[in-house]
């Protein structure tokens, strides 16, 4: 038989740790709350991240076609905020400063329909500007134009600029003004991260045209393109159309000292007038001709004819 073992031989079993989870930090909406100086956080970013937001509104009385054209304009642009319409008045200024304070945005998109005919633009940096008032003309909408360009709804556009755009100081303040109000900012919440569709601003005539194209590339499978397919890459319209004649460009925030002001502007008033007082000038011609006729044919009479009243019996 084997020997039993001392008591002072038996080997006890330490005694286990309690295996407890560490305790987790608090975490609020800025970041954790009371973090470790130690630890380091990979996803801080330091450099520049592009926060621009842009307010869409219009002023009431605005005509259908025109609304149209501000709904396109907010489908295609993701960072925007669509709100109610203000009254173009006076102190619209004020107003839409204040709405573009409380929707947390620094830009604004304002269409301002005058007699349901006239369609200004205004695009403005907010609150401190500067800002840029356009007459917008040749408008079509997506929805009148059918186009068989179809670009995916969110995604980050190409902004071109015609050469012109860097000739003269105003022109350069327009195109970076366009820059920031329609480049969607790079990971934005509302945007996919592809580039499908361009841009496309031309200076033709001192008016600033808008197109909008889609990128068609052809490809077989579902993420490849065929060899030779970028050279292959065409442009296919999607929409919607227009053309801004600028105005006046305003060193504050709808409104302030005017920076620059165009000298071949002709306000849609003075061309009615012009084409009233053209029309009325054919009516005067035509009441003078009349007059004219008659005055001739009082200090010319014909001469009785003999034979008139023969076969009168």
């Amino acid at each position: 038989m084997g020997k039993k073992r001392k008591h002072s031989e038996v080997e006890v079993p330490a005694a286990k740790k309690e295996e407890t989870a560490p305790e987790r930090p608090k975490r609020t909406l800025l970041g954790w709350k009371d973090k470790p100086e130690n630890q380091q956080d990979s996803t801080t970013f330091t450099g520049f991240r592009n926060k621009e937001k842009v307010l869409v509104t219009c002023s009431r009385r605005i005509n259908y076609r025109y609304r149209h054209l501000m709904l396109n304009l907010v489908s295609i642009l993701p960072h925007c905020k669509k709100d109610n319409k203000v009254e173009s008045k006076a102190t619209k200024g004020a107003t839409l400063n204040e709405l573009v304070e409380l929707k947390s945005c620094s830009s604004c998109l304002f269409f301002e329909c005058r007699k349901h005919k006239d369609l200004y633009l205004w695009m403005s940096k907010c609150p401190n500007g500067p800002s840029v008032k356009f007459l917008v003309n040749a408008v079509h909408t997506m929805e009148e134009l059918k186009l068989t360009g179809n670009h995916l709804k969110g995604s980050r556009p190409l902004l071109t600029f015609s050469s012109n755009f860097d000739k003269d100081p105003h022109w350069k303040l327009l195109k970076e003004m366009i820059i920031q109000i329609f480049g969607t900012p790079k990971e934005h919440r509302k945007s996919k991260p592809y580039h499908d569709h361009v841009f496309v601003f031309s200076i033709v005539d001192d008016h600033i045209w808008f197109r909008n194209y889609q990128i068609s590339c052809p490809h077989t499978g579902a993420d490849k393109i065929d060899r030779g397919g970028l050279e292959k890459m065409t442009l296919i319209e999607v929409g919607p159309r227009f053309c801004l004649n600028p105005i006046k460009i305003f060193g504050g925030s709808f409104g302030g000292p005017t920076l620059y002001e165009n000298p071949f502007y002709v306000s849609p008033n003075q061309i009615r007038s012009l084409e009233k007082r053209q029309k009325a000038g054919k009516y005067a011609k035509k009441v003078k001709a009349k007059t004219r006729r008659k005055m001739h044919e009082m200090s010319n009479p014909l001469e009785t004819d003999e034979f008139a009243d023969m076969w009168k019996e």
